[in-house]
């Protein structure tokens, strides 16, 4: 059998959940009462949420770091890792590097909320801001890397990275046998790719749909394209979402193309509405990437009638004046 030019395969998966077991949460799959009445399906919230950093990223993180420790042992290491994030990515390096006994400097656009700031200098990384997008902050890691000796830990476009993430799969479908779509905020690709590759590996029957912004979409412009485009990064709700792809992507653009059944954009009004329901329905307050799957199943009226179906609720890097924001924006349902 051909191995894939993405590199992201089942096996790949079950050494990533070995890797990062006993460090990551294995976190709970729930059946939302409220969703499931109001959609007429058993719809599942995948509580990424709970994981000690506060989202989904520290999997893909631990699995690379720990790769690399096991590759080349602590001297592969000695000079740190560092990343630039929009901030989960940069709080699940920090977390990983921090219990594996390795150096991080993390490099921030200035978009990114000061909230997600603080919580990556609280878990002792050094966190440099740079210029107002992602791909800014990115030529400080690239000068870090190039000049000091540093280790990139991608935020998604990278097999070690994506197979990380798609543990979530294997755990969904265990809980889920029956899984017949899960939604899934797509912004990178690392989460959506590397649980695509779960679900198509084991059941490829089960729908995987991806949810973009309105705005500043580079996955959605670039599956447009048929190829790697920059977009301008737009302040958004669902910030998590922001940033580019890279012109020279490897691995996430091949494997969103291969697993990904369809795609939806979301409004602001429809995640600030989803972001409303979620903390009044389920208690959960949580970012706006969290939500975009039931802003999708709103916004666009998906029919999932009958189907059993979960959403990924990604993580719950969410500032009070963020989502005092999208309280005011969703107004009165």
């Amino acid at each position: 059998m051909t191995q894939p030019t993405h590199g992201v395969t089942l096996a790949s998966l079950y050494q990533a959940r070995a890797r990062i077991a006993g460090q990551v949460t294995r976190t709970p799959l729930i059946r939302s009462q409220a969703l499931s009445r109001r959609f007429d399906a058993e719809v599942f919230l995948k509580l990424e949420n709970c994981q000690p950093s506060g989202a989904f990223k520290l999997r893909g993180a631990t699995n690379m770091i720990r790769a690399l420790l096991e590759r080349g042992g602590a001297e592969a290491l000695s000079r740190g890792v560092t990343t630039a994030s929009t901030g989960n990515h940069g709080r699940a390096v920090a977390l990983a590097a921090s219990r594996l006994g390795v150096p991080a400097i993390i490099c921030l656009s200035n978009l990114v909320p000061d909230n997600k700031v603080r919580a990556i200098e609280a878990l002792g990384a050094e966190v440099r801001r740079v210029g107002r997008s992602q791909d800014e902050a990115f030529g400080e890691v690239a000068r870090l890397v190039d000049e000091e000796g540093m280790t990139l830990i991608p935020p998604f476009d990278d097999p070690l990275i994506a197979s990380g993430q798609g543990t979530i799969g294997l755990e969904l479908l265990e809980d889920q046998p029956d899984l017949d779509r899960v939604i899934v905020g797509l912004s990178g690709g690392g989460l959506l790719g590397g649980i695509g590759a779960a679900i198509k590996g084991i059941r490829p029957a089960t729908r995987v749909t991806g949810v973009s912004l309105s705005q500043g979409a580079a996955m959605w412009e670039s599956l447009e394209a048929g190829h790697p485009v920059d977009v301008e990064e737009v302040e958004s709700l669902g910030d998590s979402l922001g940033g580019g792809i890279g012109l020279d992507n490897r691995c996430t653009f091949a494997l969103v193309r291969e697993v990904m059944d369809d795609h939806y954009q979301v409004s602001e009004a429809a995640i600030a509405r989803a972001m409303v329901d979620l903390l009044a329905d389920e208690k959960m307050l949580v970012e706006g990437a969290a939500a975009v799957g039931l802003a999708a199943l709103d916004e666009h009226g998906l029919d999932v009638r009958g189907q059993t179906v979960a959403l990924i609720v990604s993580g719950n890097g969410v500032a009070l004046e963020t989502f005092d924001r999208a309280r005011a924006l969703a107004g009165t349902r």
